[in-house]
């Protein structure tokens, strides 16, 4: 049963700075330099020693130029800056390489840890120094200053959400771990960031989280945010017992559309947006509310703090400390197509990249214009030395590919769910509104062919038939491709108000997904994984729980939102204006063996 919905739209009630109300004592969180520094001057005065540390570690791509100065003009004394300990840059270019790589794309999951960026020759040197010295205050600062001296009596850490660290490459503004490359392309840092830097950082910031003594946000410039360790990991610890959200982030793109500017109210001076990144917990935020101080983290720190409560023992013990379960929008309404492209398969993609876990992934339909339509696998009888011949020559003259000759076209309408394999070649068309349900490996897309689009920056987007004939799967041909693929939906259940249907994804996946109509109140279970859902009809709905554990969460048209495993259950309602209204959530969750 699907509600008949207005084509007029609302006004938007979509949020895209959802916050998380912490409880309790949240008098330990202060913004603003000047009140920042004041609280760990406090701090630091109340540790009776000749001789004090602080050490102030830093997660890649805080800004040292704002910073630096005004702890120095807060801090008086004696200053040590990591870099100036690290190896030459010289040995870190040649350290990276082997997982960097000359491709413009794709590197290596690094294995190096913060240790390995340093010389220890020097850092034995300055140690030294510091236990020499019988009285003074000591500032140890930046990327591995804990390694610099890890007995610090003051550990205050300075945090930065990659997505920000993005727009930093985007402005030039930043470099690499342990360079000075501010002026390379920022696809290009951005690529060193995702295969080392950010694996070096994570794994060093896992060490320490539990006893830092402050955390930093220094998300906006001349605005930090400070809150107090135990307070900081009290909040997560909250967070993981109620419905939230991440904040969202969108981006532009070559080929994006404009449901998203109209739908969400965003800036309408912007040419299109092409991505809406909704619950990408590596790389959106978490705002925590202390008491109206919006205290802007990593997503991913909730997911290295709390991963049994977040994912769920058997999700944890499969992923460890990683968000599995990825939903995006990709907006073509009024746009264009996305490029014809593969993902690969899960032993190519650890054989290669050192991934442990492929980008399998879906279309959900959440909204259609005319004639939409969507390719997905391959015509009959397609003969694969043919087809990778015509993509190499037509990528090389600029000639254009007859998609049409090998890849199957399909009409598609609003709430349609394409399930996406990896191996499967597909490609989203213009005038289509998709919820992205996917697996995390978020970059791994072999483009084979770009419809002669160019990139933002002008160039032509890297195409990666090299590696994309590799793993196409040459018998996902329109027979299979219809039955497994498209709308392979089944009925599970229905009660008072309310059904419940499978909507794939095929059995080569990880992920289930569940759609569920409702105009009553509707109970859901986790079994036994962490559940992500949206709104994928309604204007607004509320989620609640049985037994009164958390306090009622109003969520939006399409808006993403994730229910910790640890709550177990939970019942989703019509809510306001869509009171007596049909409704429809779609959920992810990890298949685990646990059903209700």
């Amino acid at each position: 049963m699907q509600p008949q919905e207005s084509s007029k739209h609302p006004i938007s009630n979509y949020d895209k700075q959802p916050r998380v109300t912490i409880d309790g004592d949240t008098t330990a969180s202060h913004e603003g330099w000047k009140n920042c520094c004041k609280a760990i001057a406090k701090k630091l005065d109340n540790i009776q020693k000749d001789k004090k540390v602080v050490v102030f570690e830093c997660y890649h791509g805080v800004n040292d130029r704002e910073i630096m100065p005004m702890l120095k003009s807060n801090f008086p004394g004696k200053f040590y800056h990591t870099p100036d300990y690290m190896h030459a840059e010289a040995h870190i270019q040649q350290l990276v390489y082997p997982d960097v790589t000359d491709d413009r794309v794709f590197g290596y999951i690094t294995r190096l840890r913060m240790p390995d960026f340093f010389d220890e020759t020097k850092v034995a040197s300055v140690q030294k120094y510091i236990n020499e010295q019988p009285s003074g205050v000591f500032y140890v600062y930046g990327p591995g200053a804990s390694l610099i001296y890890p007995e610090a009596d003051l550990l205050v850490y300075f945090d930065m959400p990659r997505w920000e660290i993005q727009q930093r490459f985007r402005r030039n503004e930043i470099s690499n771990l342990g360079v000075e490359n501010a002026t390379l392309s920022a696809g290009l840092q951005y690529k060193q960031a995702f295969f080392v830097d950010w694996r070096v950082c994570d794994k060093w910031k896992k060490t320490l989280l539990h006893r830092i003594d402050f955390f930093v946000d220094t998300t906006h410039a001349q605005g930090p945010k400070l809150v107090s360790g135990d307070l900081f990991r009290q909040a997560l610890e909250q967070v993981v017992t109620r419905p939230f959200r991440v904040v969202p982030f969108f981006d532009p793109g070559p080929w994006g559309g404009q449901w998203l500017k109209t739908h969400f109210d965003i800036d309408s001076d912007a040419t299109n947006f092409a991505w809406g990144f909704d619950c990408v917990p590596e790389e959106n935020s978490l705002l925590l509310d202390f008491n109206g101080i919006l205290f802007e983290t990593p997503a991913i720190n909730l997911v290295f703090t709390q991963p049994r409560q977040l994912l769920g023992n058997a999700v944890q013990a499969r992923f460890g400390d990683e968000f599995p379960i990825r939903f995006d929008l990709l907006d073509t309404m009024e746009g264009g197509n996305l490029s014809l492209q593969v993902h690969p398969t899960a032993a190519y993609i650890r054989e290669n990249f050192g991934m442990t876990y492929t980008q399998e992934e879906s279309y959900y339909l959440l909204d259609t214009g005319e004639d939409a339509y969507v390719y997905l696998g391959l015509n009959e009888g397609v003969a694969p030395q043919a087809m990778i011949e015509d993509l190499r020559e037509s990528n090389l003259t600029g000639e254009t590919f007859d998609v049409d000759k090998y890849a199957r076209r399909w009409p598609v309408k609003k709430h349609d769910h394409i399930s996406i394999p990896a191996g499967t070649v597909h490609c989203s068309c213009s005038n289509c509104m998709v919820l992205e349900i996917s697996a995390t490996p978020y970059i791994f897309t072999f483009k084979l062919w770009d419809w002669g689009q160019l990139g933002l920056d002008g160039k032509p987007r890297p195409i990666n038939i090299d590696h994309g004939q590799h793993v196409i799967d040459w018998a996902r041909q329109p027979d299979s491709t219809e039955k497994e693929l498209i709308n392979a939906i089944k009925p599970i259940t229905n009660g008072d108000g309310w059904s419940e249907e499978s909507t794939g994804l095929h059995e080569r996946q990880f992920i289930e997904t569940r759609r569920h109509w409702f105009s009553k109140p509707v109970l859901h279970h986790t079994n036994g994984s962490v559940n992500v859902l949206n709104l994928v009809a309604g204007r607004e709905a509320i989620v609640e729980s049985p037994t009164g554990a958390f306090a009622p969460f109003v969520v939006h048209y399409a808006e993403t939102f994730i229910i910790p495993e640890q709550l177990k259950t939970y019942t989703i309602r019509p809510f306001g204006e869509s009171e007596g209204k049909e409704c429809a959530t779609i959920k992810a969750y990890v298949r685990t063996g646990v059903y209700n």
